[in-house]
């Protein structure tokens, strides 16, 4: 038995908060694309990089915007990774000057399909976790590998009942 709360080891993202630190992403990707600096487009990983990618590209004034779907979770399940769909391939070229962004990575192993179809490409994501890293040339904050994100797109607001005195 463990006497963790159900909260614990739960980080829970605001809205605020992922538009902050997406922010600090392009802040940190701003002038290092090898096009003196620039970069060519933004991917991003679908579903969880879409608001990610969407604000880094505004940020950087990248017009040129596309995603590659991975689907590597069944609800709270990972699964071995499966390409559902890829971007053009006349956005990505060799991946040379484009950012793949993610919300997350976990284990590493969506980014890892994604980068041996784009090895060159830049892969950013917000939030790292510690077997993932190796695979993210560009994160903001690092995470435990048994702690959990919820997202604002997975959540809705409703009431909770206090876990102690019931």
């Amino acid at each position: 038995m463990t006497d963790r709360l159900p909260h614990e080891k739960g980080f829970h993202v605001s809205w605020d908060q992922i538009h902050r630190d997406a922010r600090a992403l392009a802040w940190r990707l701003d002038r290092r694309g090898p096009d003196e600096g620039a970069w060519r487009a933004v991917v991003a990983v679908t579903r969880g990089g879409m608001a990610p990618a969407m604000i880094v590209s505004r940020e950087l004034d990248i017009r040129v915007v596309d995603t590659i779907s991975v689907k590597s979770y069944d609800r709270q399940t990972q699964t071995p990774p499966r390409l559902i769909k890829a971007p053009q391939a006349e956005v990505m070229g060799d991946g040379t000057g484009v950012l793949v962004i993610d919300d997350l990575v976990d284990t590493g192993k969506t980014l890892e399909l994604i980068r041996g179809l784009y090895p060159r490409a830049h892969f950013a994501t917000v939030y790292a976790k510690p077997m993932g890293k190796p695979l993210v040339d560009t994160y903001i904050t690092e995470v435990s590998q048994d702690t959990w994100i919820f997202f604002p797109w997975d959540m809705a607001l409703q009431y909770v009942e206090p876990y102690r005195g019931r």
